[in-house]
């Protein structure tokens, strides 16, 4: 892989909203994303702070160089106008390798609102990561409970299921082919880890959930709200 930096770009936002994200993206010539619908679990008072309140949401994940970012979230926070308060998150987490026939492909796409290509910029300091959990379907509530009261303010739960081969087998303890919700919780770098602890204890792959409990790192965390 060349020094090309690429970034996996996500949007949470709600699902009534969420055809504005797809015509940037076509607007663009974006190549690669994908959408999947879910449900957000933040308390209402913090649904201005982070958009993610109990409604449907739209997870949309898209892959970009770095410096096609800030124009695709501009692209977004211009469409959504008057509808963009409260509209949802966007952050981005950067990739250490891709395979070659994609990254030829992103770099030869042609941008047309794009003239200058994005100088290299020292990466900021993480400051969030996102934290990703694989669990048995139906324990997404009492999940995060706990998640809250170790300092997280919300997530984005999605349902899922494994699949391997032609049959249910077991990795690490964990039945991959039951039914499974994947949360998504973006939580600042301090609170990472007694958030993840605390679930880890209670939902983790020695429990009824076999939680797989994992993080990112985030190294931009962006509103959706029009400036």
């Amino acid at each position: 892989m060349s020094n090309t930096a690429i970034k996996l770009l996500f949007f949470i936002i709600d699902w009534s909203k969420s055809k504005v994200v797809s015509r940037v993206f076509e607007q663009e010539n974006v190549q690669f994303y994908f959408f999947s619908k879910g449900k957000g679990t933040a308390n209402s008072e913090i649904l201005d702070l982070l958009g993610i309140g109990a409604s449907d949401k739209a997870m949309i994940l898209c892959l970009e160089q770095d410096f096609m970012v800030p124009m695709l979230l501009k692209g977004v926070r211009q469409k959504l106008g008057a509808q963009s308060a409260g509209a949802g998150i966007a952050f981005t987490v950067p990739l250490s390798a891709i395979n070659q026939p994609i990254l030829q492909i992103l770099k030869e796409t042609v941008h047309p609102n794009l003239t200058n290509d994005k100088k290299e910029e020292k990466m900021s300091e993480i400051k969030n990561d996102v934290i990703i959990s694989i669990i048995n379907q139906g324990y997404s509530d009492e999940f995060m409970t706990v998640a809250r009261e170790a300092g997280a303010r919300g997530g984005t739960v999605f349902s899922a299921r494994g699949l391997t081969n032609n049959k249910p087998v077991k990795f690490f303890g964990v039945s991959i082919q039951d039914e499974k919700e994947i949360i998504i919780i973006l939580a600042g770098r301090d609170k990472r880890t007694p958030i993840m602890q605390a679930l880890s204890k209670a939902y983790g792959i020695t429990s009824q959930a076999d939680g797989i409990i994992f993080s990112l790192p985030v190294d931009e965390v962006m509103s959706l709200n029009a400036e």
